[in-house]
């Protein structure tokens, strides 16, 4: 067990610490952004008028992403049921609905293609010190399984990363059984347990579950959106080792 300190505040008795990945680890503003407004533009081709509400409803304000926004926090199930809702009000069967969803999501998905991201400045080499100091470390995201798998391979991080953990058919955030799951896969409790997010979901998951603590990182420095967060950072450094 370690002592790790962020700020003025000093977590203790730590063994795991669990990363959320959009906006966390990955840089991924640019892809997310892409896919709702190709999504958009391809329902709206099958529904006109429904595309500038749909980018309003992902998160999509001219062309900024809102980080607290449906197309960067949420699971790719609930993005497919929000999308389907805005379409069930032009009249559409709710079954309809969904699958117009589901198959303008994958199709924007094929058409962007998944170049990796780019994880934040800093990031890979905090995993490594964290690693390093006998930490057990996993990815807890919003995201699917496969794709949190994808996302440690491209920029192998499996060196690092004891957990590759996304949202399938099960639990999403903010329900703390996705972090109870996490720490058993992890063999930790979660009173031993930090969550590093950048989202109110992520830090109404950790109270819930009762974890030893929640750091919010905000990259874009809007510290409202994470809010209930016991520390909040700008960077992943502010992240350090006091003693094992």
């Amino acid at each position: 067990m370690v002592t790790i300190k962020c700020g003025k505040i000093t977590f203790s008795n730590i063994q795991a610490i669990l990363f959320d990945k959009n906006g966390t680890l990955e840089d991924s503003e640019t892809y997310l952004r892409s896919l709702a407004q190709k999504a958009a533009r391809l329902i709206d081709a099958q529904i006109p008028g429904i595309g500038e509400p749909l980018l309003m409803a992902f998160g999509i304000n001219a062309n900024n992403l809102d980080p607290a926004g449906l197309i960067s926090v949420a699971s790719r199930r609930e993005t497919e049921v929000a999308a389907a809702a805005y379409i069930a009000e032009t009249g559409r069967g709710w079954f309809e609905s969904l699958k117009i969803a589901r198959q303008a999501l994958d199709e924007a998905e094929k058409y962007i293609g998944r170049t990796p991201s780019p994880l934040f400045v800093g990031s890979l080499e905090v995993l490594k010190y964290l690693r390093e100091r006998g930490l057990k470390l996993g990815i807890l995201s919003a995201a699917t399984t496969q794709e949190v798998r994808k996302f440690v391979a491209d920029h192998q991080l499996s060196d690092y990363i004891q957990l590759e953990m996304g949202v399938d058919e099960g639990p999403s955030k903010p329900d703390p059984r996705l972090f109870l799951q996490a720490c058993q896969a992890l063999g930790v409790e979660p009173g031993a347990t930090l969550m590093v997010g950048d989202s109110v979901g992520d830090m109404q998951m950790t109270r819930n579950a009762k974890a030893a603590g929640c750091i919010g990182i905000t990259w874009v420095g809007k510290s409202e959106n994470v809010q209930g967060a016991d520390v909040v950072i700008n960077q992943l450094e502010e992240i350090q080792v006091l003693a094992a």
